[in-house]
């Protein structure tokens, strides 16, 4: 009964958010916009954004960004800059303007959609909130869709949390305030919120190397060290993908709520090895070592050797989230390899001591010893 009621809970979320209402549409990205969309987009100067402001600008759209103006781009195209502050409550500049979408990007704090709900309304004709997969209660259940249970704010009052609140807590309490941003963005434009939650973001521009690991690791060559046995599924979504379908989903006026990770076919860790190899033109040496050795060894998944979970137990579903209503919404996938190569050639462009020590995976010295760890304890008597 506890899950039936979590259930009920959640599809109240996608009701208001108008989840039933998804037309259908074709898959082919290249086709024309239906017309001329002014968009409004909070951010646009981080991983995702520039990618949804060139795109939009090719297919011929007016775009708008607001943000604190402290990093300014090039733009390919006449792009309109508004100055404000979120954490501050200066949303002045917005006022007395009309857009027809606002893509609202960089939002953990729930203060900042209802404030964004009060400077917008009637002023927009949609909302769409770039969430997260971490917004799920829980993730030991493959297939999970849309519907499952939410993960529980578990402070007082999450409308009063700030960046000075939190205290270093942003971590660990960034799924659960993501879902109360999510649950604010449906009461402030009731019938015209968009939700997308991807899963990790990779591709040129990652700053945080959580998928740029591999693709500089493979390159590197020698004898790598992979986590599992190869079977362990793997999901994640190109930025310009994900940027490139967000577009298309003002373009088409779809509501509701999307899971937005991929590929399109379930993939293992020992599939996407061999795709991300094929991108850099690496053919490395892999030594699959256990996850017992690894949790033993203190080796943590997802930083220590990023993109991976174990796909057993708690974790079971974590790289096997439905995205059933995304695709069907259009979403494609670049090739694996392309995503690979195209990380590989940004990454070496960055100074020489960004490069050096790389933000998540294994440091080389720490891979050396784990490698021979294992190995000694392979070996009989060893």
């Amino acid at each position: 009964m506890r899950v039936q009621r979590r259930r009920l809970v959640n599809a109240s979320l996608l009701t208001m958010s108008g989840l039933g209402s998804l037309p259908a549409l074709a898959a082919d990205s290249a086709a024309p916009p239906p017309k001329k969309l002014r968009l409004l987009i909070l951010g646009g100067t981080g991983f995702t954004g520039p990618h949804q402001v060139r795109y939009a600008l090719a297919r011929g759209h007016e775009v708008t960004l607001f943000n604190r103006g402290r990093e300014p781009k090039a733009w390919p195209g006449a792009v309109a800059e508004l100055i404000g502050d979120r954490n501050t409550g200066d949303l002045k500049a917005l006022e007395g303007k009309r857009w027809d979408v606002c893509i609202d990007n960089p939002t953990t704090l729930p203060f900042w959609v209802r404030d964004a709900g009060r400077a917008l309304q009637g002023r927009i004709d949609q909302y769409i909130f770039i969430s997260t997969i971490s917004v799920y209660a829980d993730n030991d259940k493959a297939a999970a869709d849309e519907f499952a249970a939410l993960a529980p704010y578990p402070r007082a009052d999450p409308m009063a949390e700030t960046m000075q609140t939190l205290r270093g807590r942003i971590g660990e309490l960034y799924g659960p305030l993501k879902a109360v941003s999510e649950q604010e963005a449906a009461r402030q434009f009731p019938g015209a919120a968009t939700i997308i939650r991807p899963g990790l973001i990779v591709g040129p521009g990652d700053e945080t190397d959580r998928f740029s690991y591999w693709p500089v690791r493979l390159a590197r060559g020698g004898e790598v060290l992979a986590p599992g046995d190869g079977s362990d599924p793997v999901q994640f979504i190109d930025a310009r993908d994900l940027a490139e379908w967000t577009i298309r989903m003002a373009e088409s006026r779809s509501f509701g709520v999307f899971n937005a990770t991929g590929p399109d076919e379930p993939l293992t860790m020992a599939a996407m090895l061999g795709g991300i190899a094929s991108g850099v033109r690496a053919d490395p040496k892999l030594t699959w070592v256990p996850t017992e050795f690894l949790e033993a060894k203190q080796v943590s998944a997802w930083s220590d050797l990023p993109v991976w979970v174990p796909g057993q137990g708690d974790s079971a579903g974590f790289a096997r989230r439905d995205i059933g209503r995304a695709l069907r919404a259009g979403l494609t996938f670049r090739p694996l390899p392309t995503t690979a190569a195209d990380t590989l050639a940004w990454f070496r462009t960055q100074p020489a001591e960004r490069q050096v020590k790389l933000r998540a995976g294994l440091a080389p010295d720490r891979e050396a010893e784990l490698l021979a760890a294992w190995k000694a304890s392979a070996t009989p008597g060893g």
